[in-house]
């Protein structure tokens, strides 16, 4: 049987991380430069302050400040109510908390400091290597609820 994964074997280590003070053209220019949809937000010690997205940078945009932007900074329009995970958290958990949630990164953090970040495409590909070294079923156990057009696809497939 394939080894669990945990966060520690999914994350990435290098991270583009956003200040607190920093102002917003530069953060968005860093997001854009980057070629990422957002990023976390940490204190000079590494503790995490929130996280900002794109979506949380189109709220300038939309809040009429497009026609006099004023000097504003990532405090202003991070999402501070950060979801994060140890890193021993296993794929299923992160796979989880993806599943209930609408954001696209998953900030790993051990003793208060950030270090790495899970994404969805992280946990599909090493669900794809967990698919791959699986053996095929030997039995539908639930059979009866499968059509059996698709029934006749699924035990054609070759593993």
């Amino acid at each position: 049987m394939a080894r669990a994964f945990t966060a520690q074997d999914l994350m990435s280590r290098s991270l583009v991380t956003l200040k607190p003070d920093m102002d917003m053209e530069q953060a968005i220019h860093i997001l854009l430069k980057n070629k990422v949809s957002g990023a976390t937000v940490v204190n000079d010690e590494g503790e995490i302050q929130g996280v900002l997205s794109e979506k949380d940078c189109l709220r300038i945009f939309t809040s009429g400040a497009y026609n006099s932007l004023p000097k504003s900074y990532v405090r202003d329009y991070m999402t501070k109510e950060v979801t994060t995970i140890a890193p021993e958290a296993d794929l299923f958990r992160v796979a989880d908390l993806f599943l209930k949630n609408s954001f696209r990164r998953l900030p790993v953090v051990e003793d208060g400091i950030l270090v790495g970040q899970v994404s969805r495409r992280d946990v599909l590909e090493r669900s794809r290597e967990l698919w791959q070294a699986a053996a095929p079923p030997k039995e539908w156990t639930d059979s009866k609820y499968i059509p059996d057009a698709l029934r006749a696809r699924l035990e054609s497939r070759k593993y």
